[in-house]
């Protein structure tokens, strides 16, 4: 399966969840993401702000805040790039692109400071093989960051035998 049809065909397993049947799926995950070793034991950890259709994640990143870390989330910049910001705080938030609450304020470019980074994606495999919205953005900046060990996040209805991959594609560390 090529990675437009394995797309769609996740497309159509999470259409068979409404969005509170996705939060419940929800919990486990971000129960099981805030008590992880490399989260736990990492000063500085890269989180996302979820879509409507992905694991749910905006209680689990102020959850960070609280345990005393320095959360960072991507905001889009463009076509091409993500920037990376740190959150204060809800307060702190505005709607951007592809309408993510992403975090106001200045680029945070110490990226080797980077421990954890957890990743969202349409489909992982054992290999740790991910595939994204098709757009780069998070192949692109995660190869700035080799130290970081990454962590794909999804629902297990989303995982697969085999995801198709290109040269550019970052793998994951683990998938939870």
């Amino acid at each position: 399966m090529d990675k437009k049809a394995l797309r769609q065909e996740i497309r159509l397993r999470k259409r068979q969840f409404n969005g509170e049947q996705l939060r419940q799926l929800s919990l486990a995950v971000v129960q099981g993401l805030l008590t992880h070793p490399r989260v736990v034991q990492a000063n500085t950890v890269m989180f996302y702000h979820s879509l409507p259709d992905e694991v749910y994640t905006h209680e689990a990143v102020n959850q960070l805040v609280k345990m005393g870390k320095r959360v960072l989330l991507p905001v889009v910049i463009d076509e091409q790039h993500l920037e990376i910001r740190q959150y204060q705080g809800p307060q702190d938030l505005k709607l951007g692109a592809m309408n993510i609450l992403e975090p106001a304020g200045k680029p945070f470019t110490a990226y080797q400071e980077i421990e954890t980074i957890l990743v969202p994606g349409m489909s992982f495999d054992p290999h740790g093989n991910r595939l994204g919205r098709g757009k780069g953005y998070y192949d692109r900046f995660l190869a700035q960051v080799p130290q970081a060990y990454k962590i794909g996040v999804c629902f297990d209805f989303q995982k697969v035998d085999e995801v198709p991959t290109d040269n550019n594609d970052i793998k994951m560390d683990e998938v939870v």
